[in-house]
């Protein structure tokens, strides 16, 4: 199999992109104007050329390094899990991935420093992210589909990870770091980690480890739900644990930039070694043997990633900046059935990105930017569901705002190629997505938006070639290899406003999608291994729902504060078939905290309702309301230590995540102490 196009399409793309380049080094227009904010002002996904949260149409949630320095050690997907809009998979500890307004898989695309995985994360559930939050410097969650720079697959959002492992900056005072180390009682967890920068000359360096383990969970209910034992016909037990829901975890890497006056260039490595346990996940013993048990599914996952990152500026001409990323990447996901090695997925290829920052003029700013991908997805085994599949993509796009204050208007147009050759059959898709907005400031603390939006997602390697029993799903899962691409055209109302001790954040938004790809029951029952068919096909569907956020400060004395917050959300989402299935039920969320120089102490409660409006083979789940404390204390006068516990669940409810496919069989914890230190230097 070739790939003549793709490659003819990237030579084009790249010589365009170079004479760019080279014309906007050339150029003499006016100098470069300073920035109005600091980069921890600034959010960089979707808007390169960065945008302050309170002025963006996008909606955004950010977990700086100050949240992430005393956050859980777990998966990305439980760690964002809770924040408005956003959900997890919760399939396992060690397997969960985020979901963004209902919406999960191919169409919530997950990054690091704004380039993909290249793993098999979104091809099945219990497949991890290749990726720990430990090594997040920040992290960006944008919902919505009107992220243009990141193509089809991020239909649903955005969740972008951030690291120092390429620097970008030299380290403060020569040498600076973080170590970190933190325990929980309710699975026995541990984790321990750190990083390091350093200056020598013009290079920095940068080497960081993180290790993380786990035993199986406990729940303060029996695993199995009220709903699944009355299906069949038994009792609830008395096992109190969550089994096979171990996870190990080890990841380490490295990094060096060149610093210069105009800009830096750097690489980095990275690997990461994870095992986990699989709840639900067994295999039948051998018939032959009587005295055999049930086999537990465990999961190895190995991924080594090296990264190319650099920033040039230029004293004049159209453009202030020009920015290179790249990566690639070779992940292997194996099953292991008990000691033996059972299905495997393997994922290797690369991905780059070349933008040029337009300077900015009256208020006008923009990015144009090429994004390439070549990968090849393959797996072997019994549950081999996905044939060898070799994808390239191309995209090519411009984003541009205009902002004199009272009033401003954004855009972005993006086109991509996205060709699948796999042993079932090739497809090439070729798809435009387009964006526009109009924002107002009636008064300097009123910011208001409204936003359109017409976005097209190529199908997946899983929605055009799958055939075969996918155990995670509990499907014999068959695609369709004359999928369309899934168009959806979405509206966004945004409402931002700060003024004194009170703010406020609103989005409300729908999407309306034809060609929706869904997986249905077809009603019937493969033979061999007794599972239900369900068929990738495609329908019409329409989304729509809200987030709010608001905050109070009831009393403030310097760095004394008293805050009262709260957040709620909601999503709906029907299809021409009835409704789409583990679409998360509402949520509201209260919290009061206080902050100080030496200590923080905060409580919060969060109900989430219950959800009884179900797709076929999918059963309702209950309401539940989790209360949590957390305190930190800085005990020095350089506040570079901090010690901090969290008591989660306080109340020791049953609470199962509607969007997850193992909420019947695997709870949320129960209630669980976490301790912890941090320190940076």
């Amino acid at each position: 199999m070739t790939h003549l196009k793709p490659r003819l399409s990237r030579t084009l793309l790249l010589a365009a992109a170079s004479w760019a380049a080279l014309a906007g080094a050339a150029a003499a227009q006016t100098p470069p104007r300073d920035r109005p904010a600091t980069l921890d002002d600034v959010i960089v996904t979707g808007t390169p050329f960065g945008v302050t949260d309170r002025a963006s149409l996008l909606a955004v949630e950010v977990l700086d390094e100050e949240y992430l320095a005393v956050a859980p050690a777990s998966t990305l997907g439980d760690l964002v899990n809770g924040l408005p809009g956003v959900r997890s998979t919760n399939f396992a500890p060690g397997a969960s991935r985020p979901v963004i307004r209902g919406l999960s898989g191919p169409r919530v695309q997950v990054l690091t420093n704004g380039l993909g995985m290249i793993d098999a994360s979104s091809v099945s559930p219990d497949h991890q992210v290749a990726v720990d939050p430990a090594e997040a410097r920040r992290i960006e969650i944008v919902r919505g589909p009107s992220t243009l720079v990141f193509g089809g697959s991020a239909i649903g959002g955005v969740v972008n990870i951030i690291d120092d492992r390429i620097p970008s900056e030299p380290a403060e005072g020569g040498l600076d770091g973080h170590i970190s180390a933190q325990a929980s009682t309710i699975d026995e967890g541990t984790s321990l980690g750190g990083r390091l920068k350093a200056n020598a000359g013009p290079l920095v360096f940068t080497v960081d480890g993180f290790t993380r383990s786990a035993s199986d969970y406990g729940v303060p209910v029996f695993p199995e739900s009220r709903r699944l034992l009355e299906e069949e016909g038994e009792a609830a037990g008395d096992e109190r644990t969550v089994e096979n829901t171990f996870v190990k975890l080890d990841q380490y890497g490295a990094g060096v930039s060149w610093i210069g006056s105009r800009g830096y260039i750097g690489g980095s490595v990275k690997h990461v070694e994870t095992t986990y346990g699989v709840p639900g996940h067994a295999h039948e013993p051998d018939p032959l043997d009587p005295d055999a048990e049930e086999e537990g599914v465990s999961i190895g996952l190995e991924q080594t990633r090296y990264d190319l990152r650099g920033e040039l500026a230029f004293d004049s001409g159209p453009f202030s900046a020009a920015r290179l990323s790249a990566g690639w990447a070779d992940y292997a996901h194996t099953e292991f059935e008990g000691d033996e090695v059972g299905t495997q997925f393997f994922s290797e290829g690369y991905e780059g990105r070349l933008e040029l920052i337009q300077r900015e003029r009256d208020g006008w700013q923009g990015v144009v930017g090429l994004q390439l991908l070549d990968r090849t997805f393959d797996a072997v085994g019994d549950e081999a569901y996905v044939p060898r599949t070799e994808i390239a993509e191309q995209g090519l796009y411009t984003v541009q705002r205009f902002d004199r204050g009272a009033v401003g208007f954004e855009g972005g147009l993006r086109l991509d190629n996205r060709s699948l050759e796999s042993l079932a059959g090739d497809r090439d898709f070729t798809n435009v997505s387009a964006s526009a907005g109009v924002f107002f400031r009636p008064s300097a603390p009123l910011f208001l938006g409204l936003s359109m939006a017409r976005n097209e997602r190529a199908p997946s390697e899983v929605e055009l070639f799958a055939e075969g029993a996918h155990i995670a799903t509990g499907a014999f899962e068959v695609g369709d290899i004359d999928l369309n691409s899934e168009v959806a055209t979405s509206i966004e109302a945004t409402v931002h406003y700060a003024s004194g001790p009170f703010e406020f954040d609103l989005h409300a938004y729908q999407a309306g999608y034809d060609g929706f790809i869904d997986l249905r029951p077809t009603g019937l029952e493969d033979p061999d291994s007794d599972l239900p068919i369900f068929a990738y096909v495609q329908t019409d569907a329409t989304f729509r729902g809200f987030e709010a956020e608001a905050s109070y400060r009831i009393w403030e004395d310097g760095e004394r504060a008293l805050t009262l917050s709260g957040a709620a959300d909601w999503v709906r989402a029907s299809t021409d078939l009835g409704p789409a299935a583990r679409i998360p039920p509402w949520s509201v969320t209260t919290g009061l905290d206080w902050t100080s120089r030496l200590f923080d102490v905060g409580l919060q409660a969060r109900h989430v309702g219950e959800q009884d409006r179900t797709a076929a083979f999918e059963r309702p789940t209950d309401s539940y309301t989790l209360v949590s404390l957390k305190a930190a204390v800085r005990p020095f006068a350089d506040r570079n230590v901090v010690l901090f516990a969290e008591a989660a669940n306080l109340t020791d409810k049953e609470a199962r995540e509607h969007a997850s496919f193992q909420k019947d069989i695997a709870p949320l914890p129960g209630r669980n102490l976490r301790m912890g230190l941090t320190y940076r230097f």
